[in-house]
């Protein structure tokens, strides 16, 4: 199998090619960069992390892909260093084309006259007060530099030499914009950095010690990010996470970022006090760091606006429809998020928290956007007399601060919040709406591939069923009482008999249909099976695809981020197909169709073929009952496997080639898939 994280720095050098497209509008393509870059900051601050503790603890604890962590570490740092380098490339060229365009990213020692005045009085004004200079070399103790902040590294000297030079450090202020517009020529547009301007200030800063030469470069230190929530049954789970928050602050360094113009004496002394060795993950790299800001670069500075969105719309069958339950209870509809509009989920639940013959009302949420429409629907029906459950994931990784402070809320407006499972996380997506007419109980809901984020939903692709089929209904109670009851009695996941849940019978069940396809195939009946994920790294679910091929299953497959599996051997009657497409928006959907064309059975999952989804998480699985729904997605996963532009080909090096048609017809599948959903008739 190909090492998870190695696949992983293979997926984020996918982002970093759409950073270097021509034909991707150069606004996004910075924003890419910044992608790439903030990816890059979390695979350090987990996987990396995670693979220096195995390093430390010995071989009886490593995980089924780290059998050699020292190994991995020394490839991923030879391939990171690679990507760096390409990453500086890429950003000397957009720079190019930024002044093309009359946009210029000023430095300190770029500044007309009318500019130096004006960021001397913006640092007088906004700056000086936020900043706290530190002597480090008379410090015994060395300050602790934060995790996601970024450090000017300064050099103190005197042209003359009269005076010995001095080291110091500033921390680059996080609540100041990053970015801060200059006067300018007609026509011209003037950005300069923050650091920049405080660049700039430094003889102001220092002017009292009589220093006359400044050199100053950024520094940033990656830290374990990972919480390690024990077993200890007398703390809670909360004051764990608390606790966890607190410790991630003060991680181990796992990574140390410079500019590589640094003054080499300045660096030899900053590994020292800091601890860090050639072993740390030492990344040299150009002037500007914490690159992931640029997803935020300001876009009123281009003339030539990149193209728009194509903006969602509402499913057809909501656009004139009075109420979204009443469409649910006569027929299921499947949502597929962007091209749809995340409002009608919104809307379901405004309805359900207004309806006075809704009686309650529960969902599961994993994370959730920071002004959230689904905590506002919720707290009204709340205020409007409904009992509302909601079970949120405190453990959702770099949310869980967030989600502390949703739990409060929640609470404090008298919803019944269910905080989790110790050893399982819940990542299923589910809602059940329970409503009385007379004697009758109605129930409808969705299961969803994605998050109930209205914010990441304009740019995650996923699907998400709304139904009122009774069997699912039936199931998705039985997980709710599953999670509310205090055993959490894995057994009582037995009695769901439509859904198939992790971690009971996820595993077993995607086992089964793999292996019906290897007997059709051995009976020349033709086993087929298409799998989008965005991860595949679970060992038993690639033995299982490894034996498909072998037998002459005709094995599909999108995999947007890790691909552990290799998808060709000579020994296999046939090769696996498998891409990646990374494009404007984020591939985010589970889908899964087993058998035949327009006889396979299809299902939408909110997990990947991981060991943490199958193993130690709460998730679902759903059958899609309707022949149209069935079409639906087979159609989108036929446009997705014809991509031809953003498509890459998952290969046993993942070398990342773009897939090309020879015929000459050029198929971006996320255009195609809007034109299809918009041009689609429903009846």
């Amino acid at each position: 199998m190909i090492p998870r994280d190695i696949s992983w720095l293979a997926f984020n050098a996918r982002v970093l090619q759409e950073a270097a497209d021509n034909s991707v509008p150069l606004l996004e393509r910075i924003r890419f960069l910044g992608i790439f870059s903030n990816n890059l900051d979390e695979f350090f601050r987990v996987r990396v992390a995670t693979l220096k503790r195995m390093l430390l603890v010995g071989k009886s604890t490593r995980m089924h892909l780290e059998e050699n962590p020292d190994e991995i570490l020394d490839d991923i740092q030879s391939m990171v260093i690679d990507q760096q380098r390409e990453f500086d490339r890429i950003w000397e060229s957009i720079e190019e084309e930024l002044k093309q365009q009359k946009i210029f990213i000023r430095t300190e020692k770029h500044l007309n006259k009318e500019q130096q005045k004006f960021v001397l009085n913006y640092f007088n004004d906004e700056v000086r007060t936020n900043i706290i200079p530190l002597m480090i070399e008379s410090i015994q103790h060395f300050p602790f530099l934060r995790d996601k902040s970024i450090y000017l590294a300064v050099v103190l000297a005197k042209q003359d030499n009269s005076i010995r030079q001095k080291f110091a450090l500033i921390e680059i202020p996080s609540v100041l914009p990053r970015f801060i517009t200059l006067p300018a020529k007609d026509g011209e547009a003037d950005i300069m950095l923050l650091e920049d301007v405080i660049r700039f200030s430094l003889p102001h800063i220092f002017s009292y010690f009589g220093f006359d030469k400044f050199t100053a470069h950024i520094i940033k230190v990656t830290r374990d990010a990972e919480l390690d929530i024990d077993n200890d049954i007398s703390t809670s789970l909360i004051h764990q996470i608390e606790k966890g928050l607190k410790d991630r602050r003060k991680g181990k360094p796992v990574r140390f970022v410079y500019d590589k113009d640094i003054d080499p004496l300045l660096l030899e002394y900053l590994m020292r006090r800091l601890g860090l060795s050639g072993k740390d993950n030492l990344i040299p790299g150009a002037r500007i760091h914490n690159f992931k800001d640029f997803m935020d670069f300001p876009s009123g500075v281009f003339k030539d606006r990149p193209h728009p969105q194509r903006k969602s719309f509402i499913h057809p069958l909501f656009a004139n429809a009075s109420s979204v339950m009443h469409v649910i209870q006569m027929q299921d509809v499947m949502l597929h998020f962007p091209y749809h509009s995340f409002d009608t989920i919104i809307d379901l639940l405004r309805e359900a928290a207004i309806d006075p013959n809704v009686t309650s009302i529960k969902l599961t949420a994993y994370r959730l956007a920071r002004n959230s429409k689904i905590v506002n629907a919720l707290v009204n029906a709340v205020r409007n007399g409904k009992q509302v459950t909601v079970a949120i994931e405190l453990r959702a990784r770099f949310n869980e601060a967030d989600n502390l402070e949703w739990k409060t809320r929640l609470e404090d407006e008298g919803v019944k919040v269910l905080i989790g499972i110790p050893g399982l996380k819940i990542h299923a997506k589910l809602c059940v709406i329970k409503k009385r007419i007379g004697t009758k109980t109605i129930q409808c809901g969705f299961v969803s591939t994605g998050n109930l984020n209205e914010k990441t939903a304009r740019v995650y692709g996923d699907h998400c069923l709304l139904t009122a089929n009774r069997n699912i209904m039936a199931d998705i109670n039985r997980i709710f009482s599953y999670l509310e009851n205090s055993k959490h009695d894995i057994k009582m996941l037995e009695a769901c008999n439509t859904l198939p849940v992790s971690p009971y019978s996820m595993r077993p069940f995607f086992i089964r249909m793999i292996e019906k396809e290897i007997k059709n195939a051995r009976h020349k009946k033709g086993g087929s099976m298409v799998i989008k994920m965005n991860s595949l790294s679970d060992p038993e679910m690639i033995s299982k695809l490894y034996e498909a091929a072998k037998e002459g299953v005709d094995v599909s497959m999108i995999i947007r981020g890790i691909c552990c599996a290799y998808t060709e051997n000579k020994k296999w009657k046939k090769d696996i197909t498998a891409v990646s497409i990374v494009d404007e928006y984020l591939e985010h959907a589970r889908v899964f169709t087993f058998g035949k064309e327009s006889q396979s059975q299809v299902y939408i999952a909110s997990c990947d073929w991981m060991l943490r989804n199958l193993d130690h998480r709460v998730e679902v699985a759903i059958p899609i009952f309707d022949p149209a729904i069935q079409q639906e997605l087979r159609d989108i996963l036929a446009i997705q496997l014809s991509g031809n532009v953003k498509a890459r080909i998952l290969d046993n090096e993942q070398k990342n080639e773009y897939k090309r048609d020879n015929s000459g017809k050029k198929i971006r599948s996320q255009i195609e898939i809007f034109k299809y959903l918009h041009e689609k008739q429903y009846n």
